[in-house]
């Protein structure tokens, strides 16, 4: 089952779901009840509220009941997600790489978003996605185990130093989502991967501070710089 079509469609109906990863885990609340409702007046949507990108166009981005608006994160996720499905198929070989890449990518996703608007990374995403990592490289799916736990071990050893030195500058959610990385990329990989975090979080973070004329010690969430950073390594690496 190769088709990108197909793949775009399981991405969209995934992104629904990360929708609610994000909004819930953070909060440490339930990610099964109580069942999708408007934040506004309460309403629960039923099955055709939650077509993935659908509803949302449908409803012109408003509650069907208070008709309060709906956040834009909603659908944006949701073809994030699509366009992630259907770009690893595309990129790699077979199946069981782009189920891998689909994976990572996705956890990138949760966890761009999730650090973004609230400046934490859950350990939901992060550990687990650790141990998918290890042992899809052990079943011969990912890179070479002993890349895994390589690139892992780097990113710990670099990111520890860094948050040592930064006197909390860099919180230990960066290291584990780094380590997390690493299980995936390899120590090359980790390498490249902060090298271009570090380039993307110096370029836009300076601009941000800039035009809102904040402080140098105002802190920006690195979680997503990671997130682009390690997207681009996966995705350049089958084209290298």
């Amino acid at each position: 089952m190769t088709n990108p079509v197909i793949w775009a469609v399981f991405g969209a109906v995934f992104g629904s779901f990360f929708n609610v990863l994000i909004h819930r885990v953070p909060k440490n609340q339930s990610i099964v009840q109580p069942k999708s409702h408007c934040p506004h007046c309460g309403y629960e949507l039923r099955v055709r509220d939650l077509i993935p990108v659908v509803s949302f166009l449908l409803l012109r981005g408003r509650c069907r009941q208070c008709g309060e608006p709906v956040s834009a994160q909603y659908p944006l996720v949701e073809l994030t997600a699509a366009a992630i499905f259907a770009g690893v198929i595309a990129l790699e070989s077979n199946v069981a790489s782009g189920v891998v890449g689909a994976l990572f990518l996705s956890i990138l996703l949760l966890c761009f978003v999730t650090d973004l608007q609230t400046r934490r990374i859950p350990n939901a995403f992060v550990v687990p996605g650790t141990a998918a990592g290890l042992i899809l490289s052990a079943a011969g799916w990912s890179i070479p185990l002993r890349d895994a736990l390589s690139g892992l071990l780097l990113a710990l050893f670099l990111l520890m130093i860094i948050a040592v030195l930064s006197r909390g500058g860099m919180g230990m959610g960066d290291v584990k989502m780094m380590a997390m990385i690493g299980a995936y990329v390899g120590p090359m990989g980790v390498l490249v991967t902060l090298f271009a975090a570090s380039l993307f979080g110096s370029i836009i973070g300076g601009a941000y501070l800039l035009k809102t004329k904040q402080g140098r010690k105002t802190p920006i969430p690195f979680g997503p710089f990671l997130a682009a950073a390690a997207a681009m390594e996966w995705i350049i690496r089958p084209l290298g």
